[in-house]
């Protein structure tokens, strides 16, 4: 069978619901290419894959590269007398970021369809009138004993259809961009598969041992991730998660990555940044060094648990995050390639 190319898997975790706390068949999916990359991998009670790879000096200290497999999303807050529900965010989601559509309501016995609505469109002062949640539900169509009937109760997750997700490509067809629903953290993950693959592929050992992990909760705390933390003991933790354009960052979107110099919450290790910018110049690769004032990653909170001695985040530079978010469609091999020569360095 041959190998799927990244937009095909890209458009395969498209189409999975991994909201924060519901990360199982994102997981089971994750899992499938696993399996079909002949990789071995375990679950373990937080949710996490983890795949070992034992490495060809034994010696030499355990990394670890992070990918999380959660997405930000709604969460219901109340079941009303209508039916209709209202929500909250899980994550950084703001409802001006969603607009009126369609949305999947992830009960526990059945997955609603529902419309997310903001009200009239005839009204008074709309061009004064800020969207808050308060403002914001979840209409369904149906009774609220249909309702409670589908397990839909509060803290019941709630994420856009599948229909309104994506990809779409578009721009240069020689070098086109791609858009879809909060890539966060999409790109990563297909990264991580397609340097598992490779990996297995051109039979390539690393020297160290390493734990590639995909985790959960990364949205929501990164509590998968500091879990794990407690039981790999990694000297060296990558985060690989994306790089968002925010103001004040000036990064162009032509299909470079970027690598986290310092968040609130880390400087992180000049040594990996160096090295890893080093490996992207061997690799052809650019990297852009980012100063984030907001915005942290998995490796930056297990670093400041104490979880890991080193730590460093890299990935996909993107425009339009937590919302519809749009990368040059070169980026998918581009980070894989990074990946591929990264975890043969020495650290």
């Amino acid at each position: 069978m041959p190998k799927p190319t990244a937009l095909e898997l890209f458009e395969d975790l498209l189409s999975v619901a991994a909201p924060s706390g519901a990360e199982a068949e994102m997981g089971r999916s994750v899992g499938h290419h696993l399996d079909a990359f002949d990789w071995p991998y375990e679950t373990d009670p937080s949710g996490n894959l983890v795949v070992e790879i034992a490495g060809s000096d034994p010696e030499a200290p355990t990394c670890a590269l992070l990918a999380h497999m959660d997405e930000i999303a709604m969460v219901v807050t109340a079941v009303e007398e209508s039916g209709s529900l209202r929500v909250s965010p899980s994550g950084g989601l703001y409802p001006w970021k969603l607009g009126e559509g369609a949305v999947d309501v992830l009960g526990d016995v059945q997955t609603l369809v529902g419309v997310l609505s903001m009200g009239s469109g005839h009204a008074p002062n709309l061009e004064k009138r800020p969207i808050e949640w308060e403002s914001v539900f979840i209409r369904t169509g149906l009774s609220k004993e249909a309702v409670n009937d589908a397990g839909v109760r509060p803290g019941t997750p709630a994420v856009p259809a599948a229909a309104r997700r994506g990809p779409v490509i578009f721009g240069d067809p020689h070098d086109p961009m791609i858009g879809a629903w909060t890539f966060d953290n999409r790109v990563s993950v297909v990264a991580v598969l397609r340097m598992l693959a490779t990996l297995r592929e051109e039979e390539i050992e690393p020297a160290h041992p390493w734990m590639v992990a995909f985790t959960t909760h990364e949205e929501t705390g990164c509590h998968g991730a500091k879990s794990l933390a407690h039981r790999l003991r990694a000297e060296v933790v990558f985060a690989i998660d994306g790089c968002p354009i925010m103001p004040g960052i000036d990064v162009a979107l032509d299909g470079r990555l970027g690598i986290r110099s310092k968040d609130p919450v880390a400087i992180y290790d000049q040594r990996l940044l160096r090295q890893a910018l080093c490996v992207a110049e061997r690799a052809n690769v650019a990297l852009e060094p980012i100063v984030y004032a907001r915005s942290s990653t998995e490796a930056a909170q297990i670093f400041a648990m104490g979880g890991a001695a080193r730590v460093a985040s890299l990935g996909a530079v993107r425009a339009n995050s937590h919302g519809y978010e749009v990368m040059r469609h070169a980026t998918f091999d581009n980070l894989t390639r990074l990946l591929v020569d990264l975890v043969q360095e020495r650290f």
